[in-house]
């Protein structure tokens, strides 16, 4: 059994139809990647999944299904979003921030662990403890986003489009860190992301999404070696 099993969804904005029946899973302690061009449904997608999209289909965490429940429900259970755009606090303090994406837990030595923890895994943040959010960069306000959601201690990690904006050498350093803490975490992540090559190095497998549908799927290995894709997503 997945720890993650989308089935037949779809979702719409109005009258707007988004996702046309996709489907697609993500085992226990997997990086998935789902790769597509602007408009292609991948931000709903992971929005239906953590609640924020009303939708249609089945949706079953660790064999529970979480079709319609509430955003704060579905976060308790394991599900962590790290949305477009960032999304922290930009007047709190990156401490702050830290201790909001640990709001439901009351460990509060596991929470000092973790806080330690995370401040390890990413020093720029470590040194910016006590500054605001907004008026880090862009590359520092990703990584507390990242770290914030950690604090939660998920079991799936959604990451929305998580180098946009991003230099390049900031967006290689963030990847390699989420490889270190799916490796060693064994934390699941489903990822959308446009920097395709870099995804399909991070991730095991792949789901190709056009138009709200799903095109093509495989291994990581295999859609890198895929014509088609290449020439759509890889630039060769």
């Amino acid at each position: 059994m997945s720890l993650l099993e989308v089935v037949d969804l779809s979702a719409a904005y109005g009258p707007i139809q988004v996702l046309h029946g996709i489907s697609l899973t993500v085992d226990a302690g997997e990086v998935v990647v789902v790769l597509g061009a602007n408009g292609a449904g991948k931000t709903t997608a992971l929005r239906a999944i953590s609640g924020l999209v009303a939708a249609k289909g089945e949706l079953r965490f660790d064999g529970v299904s979480i079709l319609g429940r509430h955003p704060e429900s579905i976060a308790h259970r394991g599900v962590s979003h790290v949305p477009q755009g960032r999304g922290t606090l930009a007047g709190l303090t990156v401490d702050e921030n830290m201790r909001l994406g640990a709001y439901s837990r009351r460990d509060r030595e596991g929470i000092a662990a973790d806080l330690a923890e995370w401040y390890d895994t990413f020093p720029p943040l470590a040194k910016r403890r006590s500054q605001t959010a907004g008026t880090m960069s862009g590359g520092e306000q990703q990584m507390l986003a990242v770290a914030r959601s950690l604090m939660s201690r998920p079991r799936l990690l959604l990451l929305d489009e998580p180098s946009l904006g991003l230099a390049p050498l900031v967006t290689k350093q963030l990847f390699e860190t989420l490889a270190t803490v799916n490796r060693e975490r064994g934390i699941a992540m489903l990822l959308v992301e446009q920097n395709a090559a870099l995804a399909l190095e991070l991730a095991a497998r792949g789901y190709v999404l056009e138009a709200g549908e799903i095109v093509a799927s495989g291994t990581a290995e295999n859609l890198s070696r895929d014509g088609e894709i290449r020439k759509a997503y890889l630039g060769r």
